[in-house]
Parts: C-alpha cells; structure tokens; sequence
C-alpha cells in the first residue's frame, strides 16, 4: 500500500486529505480540516497564509501519530492570488485575496495601456477583474517598492510546496491561471510583462507531477524522506485529471462544481482566436500540458452568501435544507446572469437578486424558497448557454457532462442541469481535485504511468450517479426567456 497525501485549499477551507494506493484501487481518509482564515487590514482582504501552513502542518503530525510515512505530499489551490518572497524571507507583505477591491478599475487601464484583446492573444485567458495580470499591475501601482524588493512571487498551492521543500518553482497548471503565461510557448509572455513595466520576479515553471525534493521542517520528524510533489497546483486541473471519462469515443465535457462552476472541455492545444476571445473562454493547462478550455461561471457562491446572509439575519438553514426548500418552490419564477457583476462579491445578496429583477423586468421572489430555486434554475440555464457556446467553438456535439468536486453533492441541480442541457450528466467524485492531487503523485512515484490510467483508477475506486434529461421541451421553452434575461 502505497500512501499520499494532499493539501487541498479552497476559498472557504483547508483539508488534509491521506490516500492510500493499493491494486489499483484508491482510498481516501480526511485527516485535517479548517477554516481558511482571512483578515481585513487598512480595508484591505488577505489570506492568512502562514496560519493555513501551521494548520497543514497540524494535519502532518495527525499522519505521524498515526504511524503513516507517506511517499510524497502536495498542494493545490484556487488560482491567481499569489506570495511575494526573497531570499530566505518567506514572505514579504500578507497575500491579497482575489476579490479584493485594489484591482477595480484595472481592466478599464489595461485595456486602455494594452488592448484586452492582445492579451488575450498572448495568453488565451478569459478577462476577469481578479486575474494576476490584474492583481500584480495595481500592487506594482499601489506598491511598487514591495513589488522590486521581492525575488520571487508564487502562487498559493505553489508557495505551500515552497515551504515544505525551500524549493520555489511555479506549476504550469496554476501559472496558466494569471494571464501573464502564453500556453502556445509554454513560458512567461515577456511581451506583457515589459508592456507592463513589472519587475524580473516570475518564477521557473515546471511541469505538473515534477518532484521538488524531500520535506525541509526539522520539526516533522520521520518525514525526512517523504517527497514534496508539485502535482496540478491548480485545484480545477487536479479535479479535471480525475474525472472518470472513458476512452471509449464519447464525447464529454466536465462542470468542476463549487463557489466556482467551470465548464470545459479537454484540448491537445489551446484554442485562440476572435470567437473564442468574444465568447471570454479560457485556455488554462491541464496535466501533461492538455489544455482545459473552459470557461469560468459564478457558481454556488450566491447560494453560500445567502445562507451566510440569512444567518446573520436570525434564519438558520442547512444547505440540505436549502435544497429542499427550492425542491419545493415554483418553478421559472424569475431568473439572474450569476456571471453579471452584480453577483461577482460578497453581501447583501438577497438585495441584488431583487435589484437585478427591477432592473431585468421580472418580479422579484417574494419568499426564501423562490430565491434559492431561482438560483439553482439560473445555473442551470447558464450552464446550457456555457455549453452551446462551447459546442460551436469547438465545432463538435457534446454527449456527456461530467460533474466533479463538492458541488455534484447537490442532486437538485443535477437533475436541474440534465433537463436543461439535455443530455446525459455523471455526478462524481465528489473529491476529484484531492483524488487527481493523490493520483498524480502516484504516477510521479512511478504507480500510474499515464492520464488514461490514472482515470481507470478513478473508476475502480469511486463511483458516479447518472442523471437522465426531464422535461427538456419546458427546459428548451424557458432558456429563451432566460437568454433575454443574461443579455
């Protein structure tokens, strides 16, 4: 039995996460589990990384209490915020969290200073007001002495690995995410960087499964020999690595399902031209340098700010509960573009829904049940639309949807996203990123030898639930009402 583990980091919590490899077959144990904690200073939002460190490192030693030495660790993370680091100074100012408010505005500058459109070109990467391109410009505006005092910046799951190995390299897999990397040369674009005026601190980039070298903390002992593994850095390719797609001529595309909903599919090379650029879809790598042509939709995070809305105001529901109440509720009441700005940060949640319908024409839900089924209907709706777009850039007919990550928990919108896309949906693994993190360390340490295989264990270990399509001629009837809502 061969045992891994995986540091796997979202927006909200941390887990650490042991699985065990054996026959082929893989089996996971949560260890460790935490809150990613943040803190606003000077009204500015930030990670509070080297907390998130000590509590990975807390999971670790719940590992050696339990007799483990595992073979490698590694990390993932949500992309684009990042770490600035020199020398032996493990980091130099708090990271900024990527909804952040220092980037408004900067899309408007760059556009004006670059033309969006060339960056695009260069990087294939879908604009969006978090992106690093974005963040990096405003602290280089903001802050430009921190900015030339660093050596180095990393992203998140890249800057933990750092910490445990003392070896500071950048995953492609996550470096694919800042639009400051052209996937076509397979380096940083120097072209944007100089248009730019940003200072020399991008780091080297290695391929996803590298080895950096065995664990650096003196105080882990009995770990000296376990390897720090730089696997998909980049929580969506980890997941995307793990979905259960056979090779047997289908054609499929997946839906990572979150806070965030990513819909694409798998490419040998990036796709990058007018149509995709106007479409805002996104060529980010995946292992062994696919590319996951995808594109980025606000998911379950307007359901996350209600709850945490509703709660704050007295009422206390349990997203199960949640879900039963939009079960419930009438259907196609009203609808929301849950990519429209509105929606795109935190607070007052329930408002914006509101305000969005007075501004679209729609009456507003008059009860919690009918906002949430709205929700869930418009996600849905949306990701049709996603998937239309995605059939005619690509220029082939989908027949499959696969949903990975927390979110194909939800049966309701699965069900939801069969009748609206009419086509067959597989729901699982619920832990694909943690399982594609795991499985491509084993393939590092010579268990797997390619995808193909890796995903054959994905199918021994873990099963998937089938959704059939219902009612997709009322599905078909209201995506109309609902595109005219979204323009």
């Amino acid at each position: 039995m061969m045992d891994y583990i995986a540091f796997d980091l979202g927006a909200g919590s941390g887990r650490v996460i042991k699985g065990s490899l054996q026959d082929q077959r893989l089996t996971l144990e949560e260890v460790h589990r935490f809150s990613d904690p943040s803190i606003t200073l000077h009204g500015s939002n930030h990670w509070q990384i080297l907390q998130i460190f000590g509590e990975l490192e807390e999971g670790l030693k719940c590992v050696l209490r339990e007799g483990i030495k595992p073979r490698s660790i590694s990390c993932d993370s949500w992309g684009v915020d990042y770490v600035l680091i020199r020398e032996n100074n493990p980091m130099l100012c708090p990271p900024y969290q990527y909804r952040d408010s220092r980037t408004d505005g900067w899309i408007d500058k760059i556009d004006r200073e670059l033309g969006l459109s060339s960056v695009y070109t260069e990087t294939g990467i879908q604009t969006m007001f978090f992106n690093t391109i974005f963040q990096l410009a405003a602290h280089n505006d903001q802050d430009p002495e921190t900015l030339r005092f660093a050596d180095s910046f990393l992203c998140i799951a890249d800057y933990i690995n750092y910490l445990f190995s003392g070896v500071a390299k950048q995953e492609v897999s996550l470096a694919s995410t800042t639009a400051l990397y052209n996937p076509k040369h397979r380096k940083w674009s120097g072209k944007l960087i100089d248009s730019l005026g940003l200072p020399n601190i991008f780091p080297n980039i290695v391929s996803s499964g590298t080895r950096l070298g065995p664990i650096k903390t003196p105080h882990l002992k009995g770990l000296e020999e376990t390897q720090v593994v730089a696997t998909c850095s980049h929580d969506t390719a980890a997941a995307i690595a793990a979905v259960p797609a056979e090779d047997d001529g289908t054609s499929w595309a997946y839906l990572s399902s979150g806070t965030w909903s990513l819909m694409g599919v798998e490419l040998d090379r990036p796709l990058i031209n007018e149509e995709t650029a106007k479409a805002n879809f996104t060529n980010e790598v995946g292992y062994g340098h696919t590319i996951r042509f995808l594109k980025n939709i606000s998911g379950l995070f307007v359901i996350q700010e209600l709850k945490t809305e509703w709660s704050e105001q007295g009422t206390h529901y349990d997203y199960e509960t949640m879900t039963h109440m939009a079960e419930n509720a009438p259907a196609f009441s009203y609808f929301i573009d849950p990519n429209h700005e509105l929606f795109s940060k935190s607070g007052d949640m329930e408002t914006k829904i509101r305000r969005f319908c007075e501004e679209t024409g729609q009456t507003p839900p008059s009860d919690h049940a009918t906002v949430l089924r709205g929700v869930f209907e418009s996600l849905a709706l949306y990701y049709k639309k996603a998937l239309t777009e995605l059939e005619q850039l690509i220029g082939k007919r989908i027949d499959r949807l696969h949903i990975v990550g927390g979110g194909c928990k939800n049966m309701l919108l699965n069900q939801f996203s069969a009748n609206s896309l009419n086509i067959e949906v597989h729901a699982g693994p619920v832990e694909a990123t943690a399982i594609g993190n795991l499985l491509i360390q084993a393939i590092s340490d010579g268990q797997i030898e390619t995808l193909s295989g890796l995903r054959r264990v994905v199918r021994n270990s873990f099963e998937t639930e089938i959704f059939t399509p219902q009612n997709p001629d009322a599905w078909e009837s209201t995506y109309q009402s609902f595109i005219k809502v979204c323009n």
